[in-house]
């Protein structure tokens, strides 16, 4: 089963100015003249990690990774203006630009795969292939199952964690009274409500929840980041029209894919995988059983690396001239 690459560090950092006030983070680690990758961070507001840069062989990929807006290192940190879906689309595209690169592999999970999928039907001739993993496409269904009822049906002691800052008269609609309290002027009830709001993620997202995992998303930087972002996004349909990405998807045609669903995910349930693997049946749909949202679960790891390694094997690079 395949692993992880070795720990690497980056050969160059990047500080990106977009539309003000925001300020990206990217790097560059591995092969200076290999096969580019763009790597997209999950949330919206999770931020990059070291172990992000083990999905790729460093001696035959270009490995690119970026913070979005708000989120890691990028700046202002959790910042709400701004901040949108067509944003991130649109840095994408400024970070392709600024590198000097034609056309990339694009990898995301969660959130990055609903971002590399809309930036592929926005710029397609850009996109050598995508590798995604964790669908989730933003239709009201998916925001609903896992914020206001579904998943707690699977988690009702975690989810008695989550529901805790919020008064029972307001738990009808968890993300608008989220979104009251983590955009309020209160500092310590922000952070207190990122932190249930992170924590509730970070949980549920493997079969068992893993130390490492869990705290991560408690640690009060992403907390707050993730938390506020995600729910920003969330209060506004992600800034997409509703079932936008399927309607779109015939722009998908001729670009390869692998997507990679854990069997037992709950934060983005296969229906979404199996959907867009339905209008988009160029993909290969890998189905990982005993496995849930994570890329850290083993199967889903594996997967993953399988993927970069047949793209490296069936992509031409250098391209010829």
């Amino acid at each position: 089963m395949p692993t992880l690459y070795p720990p690497i560090e980056p050969y160059a950092e990047h500080r990106i100015a977009v539309a003000p006030p925001h300020v990206l983070h990217a790097e560059e680690c591995g092969y200076r003249e290999g096969l580019p990758v763009v790597f997209l961070h999950g949330g919206p507001g999770a931020g990059c990690e070291p172990h992000h840069r083990r999905f790729f062989d460093p001696e035959r990929y270009r490995i690119i990774l970026f913070d979005q807006r708000g989120a890691g290192r990028s700046t202002p940190h959790a910042e709400l203006a701004s901040n949108t879906t067509q944003d991130l689309v649109g840095d994408i595209e400024a970070l392709r630009t600024h590198l000097g690169i034609d056309r990339w592999l694009v990898f995301g999970g969660s959130w990055g795969a609903t971002l590399a999928v809309l930036y592929a039907e926005a710029h397609r001739e850009r996109v050598l292939g995508l590798i995604l993993r964790g669908v989730f496409l933003c239709r009201n269904a998916e925001i609903r199952w896992f914020y206001q009822e579904g998943a707690n049906w699977v988690y009702p002691d975690y989810w008695e964690d989550f529901v805790a800052p919020i008064p029972a008269s307001e738990r009808e609609d968890m993300v608008s009274a989220y979104y009251r309290r983590l955009t309020g002027p209160d500092e310590d009830e922000r952070r207190h409500c990122a932190r249930a709001w992170s924590l509730w993620e970070g949980r549920t997202a493997n079969l068992s929840p893993k130390k490492e995992v869990v705290g991560f998303f408690g640690r009060s930087d992403t907390a707050l980041s993730l938390a506020r972002i995600e729910c920003h996004y969330f209060m506004h349909g992600a800034f997409l029209r509703q079932n936008q990405i399927l309607a779109d998807a015939h722009r998908l045609q001729g670009i390869p894919g692998v997507i990679v669903q854990g069997r037992y995910d709950l934060i983005c349930p296969m229906r979404s995988a199996w959907d867009l693997h339905r209008a988009w049946p160029e993909a290969t749909l890998r189905i990982v059983p005993n496995a849930a949202h994570s890329a850290s679960d083993p199967g889903i790891t594996s997967a993953l690396v399988e993927a970069t390694h047949s793209f490296r094997k069936s992509t031409p690079w250098p391209p010829s001239r």
